[in-house]
């Protein structure tokens, strides 16, 4: 077992690994930059390093700051966490030479499942459902509308190397083709270096349901069931929830049975989670694959009782799986924090915090890192804390998410609390009638005089 692990990442995600890693009586490492210094992480590890500047490519991002972190103070394991450099298979390559276990996929999985196009031709391969679309890279334009037709419109245009809804571009028609051609590339080359582009039919009414698994060095994996995470705003998850309201048993058992064998195909080490789009009669389509921990693992630990990162950290270490799949005991929902203004177009609310009450009570679990008197800093995501309410039932956790949102106050910067509030209230949202759409139709109802 490692005896000491530096954790590559910041503020909620790091607390949560400082705080297995405790349990499990292993040293812990924070890293953080000048605008971080006044984090819970770095105050609760048990040592702790500044690696740069506010700037994330300064500091989060500078791979040889974090390796020099590790080295000065013999950790013999990195968790990159979330985001960052998580997915990045020339990090988890530099941690091979370097002789630190990179707890999380190998540089060659990472490479393979990272980059869209080849992750779709390998599920394919795997004889995992995947939506119709390119065999790859578009070469040029004129490939592209001849693809549209082939395919039949409406197209989803995608960046290979994209993530957080970044070189994503919907095509209803012929004519809005090139124009979404030329901007979706020029956002991908500005936002990962990468214009490579591949196509996809538009699956209409989709809800986006994705299943956990962990996978061991000796190529056996489980899936430990869904997250439906379809409530999103520009692509991003705003609330996800397990078990899905549209699951049914024996469709969670060809989603499970899909992911499994593409994670078996692949010998596929740690804890992902392989994505779908499952349409309005239940086909489901292969959407990505994360190779990392997700910001939403809560919930799925909530309702089958299981500590995903210390499952991490056993599968790094060498120690087998048990090979059993899970299925929801509970119902669990989680409502991501954000320092954001719903009122005005979820506008960014860095700043400081001069009063916070966190909510309480049976079934309620708070991951955050934030305080009153904590300054959040205007130079990272805008996430400040995840609200995770667990039950008997759905209704119960909803009820109960209620709760728990009128019992959190957090004052000095705008949040999103008042928006999950209205949400919970939602005729479709309380029925489970929704898709990933269904931030298109949603209006804010005016703050109370």
């Amino acid at each position: 077992m490692f005896k000491k692990i530096l954790i590559a990442n910041r503020g909620e995600i790091a607390l949560r690994v400082i705080r297995t890693c405790k349990e499990m009586g292993i040293k812990t490492v924070a890293v953080y930059s000048t605008a971080d210094a006044e984090s819970l992480h770095v105050r609760f590890a048990d040592e702790a390093v500044c690696i740069g500047p506010p700037p994330s490519n300064l500091s989060y991002l500078k791979i040889s700051n974090i390796i020099a972190a590790a080295e000065i103070t013999n950790a013999d394991a990195i968790h990159p966490g979330y985001g960052f450099l998580s997915e990045n298979a020339k990090f988890s390559k530099i941690c091979e030479e370097h002789d630190i276990k990179f707890i999380g996929a190998s540089p060659e999985m990472i490479s393979k499942m990272g980059d869209k196009a080849t992750a779709k031709a390998t599920m394919r391969a795997a004889g995992v459902p995947c939506v119709p679309g390119s065999e790859g890279i578009i070469e040029d334009f004129k490939e592209c509308k001849k693809l549209a037709k082939e395919i039949g419109y409406p197209v989803m245009l995608k960046a290979t190397a994209g993530g957080g809804g970044k070189g994503m571009r919907a095509v209803w028609k012929e004519e809005e083709l090139e124009p979404a051609w030329e901007s979706a590339r020029k956002e991908a080359a500005a936002s990962f270096g990468n214009d490579g582009m591949y196509m996809e039919k538009l699956i209409e009414e989709p809800r986006h349901i994705e299943i956990q698994i962990v996978g061991d060095s000796s190529g056996k994996a489980c899936h430990l069931s869904e997250r439906d995470c379809s409530v999103q705003r520009r692509h991003q998850k705003l609330t996800e929830e397990t078990p899905s309201p549209f699951m049914t048993d024996t469709l969670r058992k060809k989603m499970g049975d899909a992911a499994v064998k593409a994670a078996e195909y692949i010998k596929y080490e740690g804890a992902g989670t392989v994505e779908f789009l499952v349409d309005k009669h239940r086909n489901f389509y292969f959407m990505e694959m994360n190779t990392r921990i997700q910001v939403e693992h809560p919930i799925t630990e909530q309702v089958i009782d299981y500590d995903l990162i210390r499952e991490q950290i056993l599968v790094a270490s060498g120690v087998p799986i048990s090979g059993k799949n899970y299925i929801p005991q509970l119902h669990s929902i989680e409502c991501r924090i954000n320092a954001e203004d719903p009122y005005h177009n979820f506008r960014p609310s860095p700043g400081k915090i001069t009063n916070l009450h966190a909510p309480g009570g049976h079934g309620v679990r708070i991951d955050t890192h934030v305080y009153s008197g904590y300054v959040i800093p205007p130079n990272y995501d805008s996430m400040i804390a995840k609200l995770i309410t667990t039950a008997q039932t759905r209704e119960e956790a909803i009820n109960k998410m209620k709760r728990a949102l009128d019992e959190f106050v957090i004052e000095g910067v705008k949040t999103t609390i008042p928006f999950h509030r209205q949400l919970m209230d939602h005729p479709d949202y309380i029925e489970g009638n929704y898709t990933t759409k269904f931030m298109e139709d949603f209006k804010m109802k005016p703050l109370e005089e």
